[in-house]
């Protein structure tokens, strides 16, 4: 009833990162620093400017990030500024990433998929646009990574969009679908439903998933990696990818199941 999707035949567990602890989050910088200390996997973000170019963000307004106001999509790509230098971070209130990096831009998806072509990358469609999704597919097409790609988004009606534009890509479960899948499981029919999402980036116990890959974020201290690995997820997502690279180098039997992911949001604090 599930057929499963291994985005690489050479690895059973990996590390995600996004690096915002360490870079600029979302850079080129940081999904370059990321891959040269080992990881994996690459996680990021996709929003559409006015003139319909994929630009990797996180969020969908620039007031976080830069010194200006205003939604990603109400401008020209040409006219998107700098990231700010002194850059507060999402996922921890109150820490701000500062960096001696010129690399301060917004980066296309399809700069990404030129500089790394052979990498797998977790894509988040973080905004329910048709457009976003028809480009997006079109681009991982282009660049032949559809067995290598992940997409989807928390949101169920994004993550539907995104099955019946391509169906080949691996799939993301969305909340709504999460809780199906738990649902599933204690009513004892789980194992007679199909399922054509791939990943979760939740935790559902092991005996839940049916070989589908699941990774955890996002995970930044030595104890998260820890409790990770030992409930059994295939992945962390991290801003320190610096720090869960010495952590699986003094704890190598966490890799002998599997594989690293770069939560690309910034070696300071996040």
């Amino acid at each position: 009833m599930y057929k499963n999707k291994v985005l690489h035949p050479q690895l059973s567990k990996f590390d995600i990162y996004n690096s915002a602890g360490e870079n600029y989050e979302n850079t080129i910088t940081a999904f370059k620093n990321a891959l040269e200390i080992g990881t994996d996997m690459l996680e990021l973000d996709c929003h559409i400017t006015q003139d319909g170019h994929v630009v990797v963000a996180h969020d969908a307004d620039l007031n976080r990030r830069t010194d200006s106001e205003g939604l990603i999509s109400s401008r020209k790509y040409s006219d998107l500024p700098l990231m700010k230098k002194d850059l507060p971070l999402d996922f921890m209130p109150g820490v701000v990433f500062s960096g001696t990096s010129e690399d301060r831009r917004f980066p296309l998806l399809q700069e990404v998929f030129e500089l790394f072509p052979n990498t797998p990358i977790n894509i988040d469609i973080k905004v329910n646009n048709d457009q976003l999704i028809s480009k997006v597919n079109d681009l991982i097409k282009h660049h032949n990574r559809e067995h290598i790609t992940v997409w989807g988004n928390v949101k169920d009606i994004i993550t539907q969009k995104c099955y019946k534009e391509n169906p080949n890509i691996c799939l993301l479960f969305s909340f709504r679908r999460t809780m199906t899948l738990v649902a599933l499981m204690y009513t004892g029919l789980l194992p007679f439903i199909p399922l054509k999402e791939t990943h979760l980036e939740i935790f559902v116990p092991s005996h839940l998933v049916r070989g589908i890959q699941t990774y955890l974020w996002v995970m930044n201290t030595e104890e998260d990696f820890k409790m990770a690995y030992e409930a059994g997820a295939i992945g962390v997502m991290t801003d320190y990818p610096s720090k869960l690279r010495a952590f699986l180098d003094e704890n190598p039997q966490y890799l002998s199941n599997g594989y690293f992911i770069a939560n690309q949001l910034s070696d300071n604090p996040r």
